[in-house]
Formats: structure tokens, sequence, C-alpha cells
């Protein structure tokens, strides 16, 4: 009997109080990765425990922005992992003695510089600094065995620029089971949802102006957000109460606005896939998304049934068109369904089979070199 798999998985980028779209990347794959493997989960603040599945054994390391981060490795291997799994690319691995699995879930911030304004600031400049050239990225890829990424126009786009010499895997994001959808029949509240940060490349500002062509429709925004960029995104809004500030919202309040709302929308500029658009789309909710080709692949053919709505995320009037068609006799039933339809070609058990093969066939290679526990 082949030797169970000892994969532990680096859940240093969970969140503390509510899931970013890393954090939920990270939470739903590892717990259905733990069906399939022995798992540890490599923390670096146990009240990341809180979003992590129950159960799965877990190990306290430094943390990911940490200055010991580039030899992390050495407090990692004395525990003899099998391989070790990161869902980020910036995992140290001076020194390691396992196969490593590094993921770029985009390529983002070659072209929107521009780093999270909650980092310190000697990383934000690092930041700006790493992403003005791609030969950063490629040593940083190419010290992993393997590469992961979450959609193939993401991969593509990895190729096309050369990022790394090493094999590309593509782990897509998932979202949660849902048992019973919406109703398609029961017309949906006259309310958007939009769940995602604000930082200045998911153009906000874009969605907020389409709503001058909407006055009868609220838009909820979900999560956390600061002061001075609030104030920013209600300057904007034709009234203020048109926009609800959740500043971070629970998993189950998210479920409910999903399930009563017309549509979930984003026009953000890039992505490296969409999590909140194929989540609402599970829930049986259309959705208004930018023209993107990350969009039109998650989304597949719920387009053609207006599940979703591709819009140039220009044009604010093309965007509040594109609500007000889901309001329309019959529209609505059909783009929930289809919407319901696509969100069943993704799951996270899929997922977990792919990083499992993966992983698999790195330990078997791995083993047949000499033991590097020697």
């Amino acid at each position: 009997m082949a030797p169970v798999l000892r994969l532990f998985f680096d859940a240093r980028y969970t969140r503390t109080r509510v899931h970013d779209g890393i954090s939920r990347f990270s939470a739903s794959l590892v717990e259905a990765v733990a069906d399939r493997a022995d798992v540890t989960m490599l923390i670096s603040d146990p009240a990341q425990l809180r979003l992590l599945p129950a159960g799965v054994p877990w190990l306290r390391i430094s943390a990911p922005t940490s200055a010991a981060e580039p030899w992390v490795a050495r407090q990692i291997n004395p525990h003899r992992p099998d391989v070790v799994f990161s869902p980020m690319q910036t995992m140290g691995g001076w020194g390691r003695r396992y196969p490593l699995i590094l993921t770029l879930h985009d390529l983002i911030y070659y072209e929107h510089r521009t780093p999270p304004r909650d980092l310190p600031a000697p990383i934000r400049m690092g930041w700006r600094l790493y992403h003005l050239s791609p030969w950063p990225q490629r040593l940083v890829l190419d010290q992993a065995d393997a590469v992961a990424t979450v959609s193939e126009t993401t991969r593509g786009l990895m190729r096309a620029h050369r990022l790394t010499r090493r094999p590309i895997e593509v782990i897509p994001n998932a979202p949660q089971p849902v048992q019973r959808p919406r109703d398609p029949h029961v017309a949906p509240v006259r309310q958007l949802v939009y769940m995602g940060s604000f930082m200045d490349y998911k153009n906000v500002e874009g969605v907020i102006r389409g709503l001058r062509g909407l006055p009868d429709h609220t838009l909820h925004l979900c999560s956390p957000i600061d002061d001075r960029r609030r104030a920013e995104l209600v300057d904007l809004a034709p009234r203020e109460d048109q926009l609800i500030f959740h500043d971070g919202i629970s998993e189950s309040g998210y479920r409910q606005l999903l399930r009563e709302s017309a549509a979930l929308v984003t026009l953000s500029r890039a992505e490296g896939y969409g999590l909140p658009v194929i989540e609402a789309m599970a829930q049986g909710t259309p959705t208004v998304v930018s023209d993107l080709p990350i969009f039109r692949e998650i989304v597949g053919q719920a387009g053609a049934g207006h599940g979703a709505q591709c819009v140039d995320p220009d044009r604010p009037e093309a965007f509040a068109a594109a609500v007000r068609r889901l309001h329309e006799p019959g529209v609505f039933a059909a783009a929930s369904r289809a919407a319901r339809a696509r969100s069943l070609d993704f799951s996270w058990e899929d997922s977990a089979d792919r990083l499992v093969r993966l992983a698999d066939g790195l330990a078997q290679r791995w083993r047949r070199r000499s033991d590097p526990w020697d």
C-alpha cells in the first residue's frame, strides 16, 4: 500500500475575522484536501483557527511578513513533510528538504502596482520594486518544484511572460456547496452586492457611478473598509443612502444577501479568478461583471443565458442597463437557472484532487532521490 501523503498546507494567509479572497481559498481548499491526505496546517496566529476547518492538525511558525521568511524551511524541515503547498508565491524555500508548490493567482500588480494600503511601508516599497520587472517573480517561482494557479487565463499569461520553467497546474477556486439555491421565480430585492477589496484596480467607483441609472437600487459593500476610503466612495454616490457598508459581513449574512439581491456586481479591471462571482452563481444569483477574459472563462455558457452579463467597466450606463434587464419579465428566472448550472462545473473536491495528484507525483519523485533526511 502506498504511504499516505503528508502534506503541509501554508494557511498563514487566513484572516482572523472575515475572509478575503486568499483566506477563503486557503480555508476551503485545506478542508477538502484534509479528506484526501494527512494534512498539517501552518499558521502564524492562533486566531486564524476560527476561520480554518476544525480538527485538522496545525503547526505555528513565523508570519509570512517576518524577516525570517526566506529561511522558514528551518522551522518546517524537522517535521519531515512529504510536500509543502503554499497558496501564495512568496513562501521562503532556502534550505528546504521537501518538495515545494507555490501559487501565483494573477499578474495584476505588473499593471496595477499600488500595493494594499494595510501593509507596512517597507513591504509596500518592496512590493512596488518587485513588480517593476518579471525577473524577481521568475527567481521566486523557479525555486519551487511546481507552480499552481487558479485559472487557465492566468496560466496562459504566465506562459506568455515566461514566468517560470516549472510545471504549472490549474487548481481553481470554487463555491461553497449549496444544497438548495434560491427560487428563480421569486422576484429579487432591488439591491446589488459587492464583495471584494477597495483597491483602485477594483473600480468600485464604476459601480457607484452606475447607480445614477439605478435610483431605486441599493449597493451593499461587504468587505472591511477604512474611513478615508469610505468617504471617497460616499462622495461619488448619487445619494448616500444608496450605499450600505457592512465593514465585514458574517458568512450567514453574506449568503442571505446573495439569495435575495438582483445581482452580484464587479467592474474590476483585473482578476485572477473572481471567487465572489462563482459563489453568487452557486446561490442562483446572476452577476454583472466587467468584460475581461478571466470573467468570460469563469461564467462560460452562463453568459448566453444572462446568468452573467459582461459590460465595459468604463460605461456606467451599460452597467445600469444590464441590471435593469434582470427585472424584465422572465429574465431573472432564466438568468438564475443559468448561473446555478454553470457553478456546478466547479468544486473544491475537484481542486483538492488536482492538488493531491500534483503533490503525490512530486513526493514520489523526491523519494526516488537519495533520502533527503539522511
